[in-house]
């Protein structure tokens, strides 16, 4: 099986060994994203519901460039550091991802880089 690397210019850059995303056949991993701001570098400022819409954001530009889209969202992973947060995480999420429902976890952790309050990982299908 052939596997290519997703990068994008679209979303912040990997700030680690690892790739925005892998493709494989006509699946798409996404590594996960935090509220970095694609030019800058820098994590937004804002609450949570910002913070979930630049993750969103940056999560929709990595899948547009592997081929796929929200609405091929399979299963995605939501990591939050305070499960507070979760209320207005999902209101952001599921305006987002509009009437598609992909399969969820939600998990509290104990911190993410860059002081993030949230990151989403996600696999979906290419178009």
């Amino acid at each position: 099986m052939d596997l290519r690397i997703i990068a994008t210019d679209a979303a912040p850059e990997a700030i680690g060994p690892y790739a925005q995303a892998i493709v494989a056949g006509d699946l798409v991993f996404c590594s996960g994203q935090i509220a970095l701001d694609p030019k800058s570098g820098e994590v937004v400022t804002g609450d949570i519901r910002v913070q979930a819409a630049r993750v969103l954001d940056n999560l929709a530009a990595v899948l547009d460039g592997a081929g796929s889209g929200l609405d091929r969202v399979l299963k995605t992973t939501v990591f939050l550091c305070d499960m507070a947060d979760f209320p207005a995480m999902n209101e952001v999420y599921a305006q987002r991802f509009g009437a598609h429902r992909p399969a969820r976890s939600t998990v509290q952790i104990g911190a993410l880089p860059r002081g993030a309050r949230i990151e989403i990982e996600a696999i979906a299908a290419r178009r």
